[in-house]
């Protein structure tokens, strides 16, 4: 897989759900960020598994509702042009979803990506409950993602778990749902430590490109 350039100030190896600190962005920030996926409403469940014991990571919750947003409990992916609101990261365009993906996948991980589309009013339940959660304290992703989902119509039958792998098999036995593994040979020293600065020409050039 491609690198992508935009990792900017990223943790340089990817701990059990890493490390949460409360962190609130201001209104104005949070409405610049804003960002409405035109598909259908639908969340999505990533799980990161590893490629050496196949046991699970990692949990993150994304959810395409009135806006698309990004609830990574714990997680140490972090990217300063988004507003972030307590593991609620806003304005989750394409390309924001695929550096999420990218960060994540290494030689050493592989990412699960589940999608199961909802009502709008099950999204928006989703994205009411991520929001209100709160910051999430370190390996405690999977507990807040699955408490999430069980107040979810359709979900009801997800168990409470703090595993991510045990999330990742029941999720995958709902009615609808469509799944995708992304691999990627990236070694572990060379990931998420690509520091690109504000003015680098490679960076205008995607975001110009994007804008197209």
């Amino acid at each position: 897989m491609r690198r992508h350039l935009l990792c900017v100030a990223l943790v340089a190896t990817l701990s059990a759900c890493g490390a949460a600190e409360p962190t609130w962005a201001p209104d104005e920030a949070v409405a610049k960020a804003r960002y409405v996926h035109d598909g259908p409403p639908a969340i999505t469940l990533f799980t990161v598994i590893s490629t050496r014991n196949g046991s699970g990571a990692h949990a993150g919750l994304m959810i395409n509702g009135s806006q698309r947003i990004m609830f990574d409990p714990a997680g140490s992916w972090k990217l300063p042009r988004l507003a972030e609101r307590n593991d609620v990261h806003f304005g989750m365009t394409d390309k924001m979803v695929n550096f999420y993906i990218d960060y994540h996948a290494r030689e050493t991980y592989y990412v699960v990506e589940q999608t199961k589309i909802v009502s709008p009013e099950a999204a928006q339940l989703a994205m009411q409950r991520a929001m209100s959660y709160g910051a999430v304290p370190k390996a405690h992703c999977t507990d807040a993602v699955s408490t999430i989902l069980r107040g979810v119509p359709g979900f009801e039958t997800l168990p409470h778990t703090w595993f991510p792998k045990k999330l990742m098999e029941e999720f995958g036995k709902l009615p609808g749902v469509t799944e995708r593994k992304i691999t990627d040979d990236d070694a572990d020293d060379n990931h998420g430590v690509l520091l690109v600065q504000a003015g680098d020409p490679r960076l205008v050039e995607q975001d110009a490109a994007a804008a197209q």
